[in-house]
């Protein structure tokens, strides 16, 4: 008998409710009635029937039909629902809830969110960067140097991420200047260096070709200093 019920349950299905509705609808200026009441046209829709009457949804709800089309009505003049007319195959005219609106609305909430929330994560990370500048220098940056940060994060559009890597690469070199940072952001731009990992191997092999050209160089002058030097303007032509 319980697997039968079980059975029965599961066979009902579910519906899917975006995330964002849940988490947002205060925002998009919805109450609990109302989103009960969308979820409702949702489940209808999924069911096969597409205009479900203020009597049938009242009939899931706690609130009678006449509340029930008021609410309807007031979704439909704030945009969260449309009504689509239309003729079947057999010619007989029809109508249909569409929530399109509504998925809308949410997308476009959401996408707001996030922008918000990047902005947020974004003024932080500079903020940061300031800190982790100043922690390296030791002192406060001058009103130049705080410039100079500024044009790279809104002139040359540098993530702040990456600007830290250029420091982190100027302290190892012992070259801890603006000037030299600078150089190193130009540098990973031109060659397409967009990530934290990017810089490192970028890094990596930059100080690799240092190294062997200051190995050549020394093995070079070592070489010329082994050879004699002739001074053919010393030579004694007596002869």
């Amino acid at each position: 008998m319980l697997k039968k019920s079980l059975l029965a349950w599961h066979d009902e299905g579910q519906i899917t409710i975006p995330y964002a509705l849940i988490t947002g609808y205060k925002q998009l200026g919805l109450n609990e009635q109302e989103v009960i009441l969308l979820i409702h046209i949702f489940s209808f829709i999924e069911k096969g029937n597409d205009f479900p009457t203020p009597e049938e949804l009242s009939n899931r709800m706690t609130i009678n039909s006449s509340d029930c089309s008021e609410m309807l009505s007031r979704l439909i003049q704030k945009g969260f629902i449309n009504i689509i007319d239309g003729f079947n195959s057999e010619g007989i005219r029809f109508e249909k809830y569409s929530l399109q609106p509504l998925l809308e609305k949410v997308i476009e909430q959401f996408l707001y969110n996030k922008k918000q929330e990047e902005a947020v994560i974004q003024k932080n990370e500079e903020a940061d960067l300031y800190t982790c500048f100043e922690q390296e220098f030791g002192r406060p940056l001058s009103p130049f140097e705080c410039e100079t940060l500024g044009m790279w994060l809104d002139d040359d559009r540098h993530d702040p991420t990456i600007i830290t890597a250029a420091l982190r690469e100027a302290v190892i070199s012992g070259k801890l200047n603006f000037r030299y940072i600078d150089r190193i952001l130009f540098e990973w731009k031109k060659n397409g260096i967009r990530t934290i990992e990017q810089a490192k191997i970028h890094g990596r092999k930059f100080r690799q070709y240092q190294t062997q050209q200051r190995k050549k160089q020394y093995e070079t002058s070592a070489t010329s200093k082994s050879i004699p030097f002739y001074n053919w303007l010393s030579e004694d032509r007596s002869d």
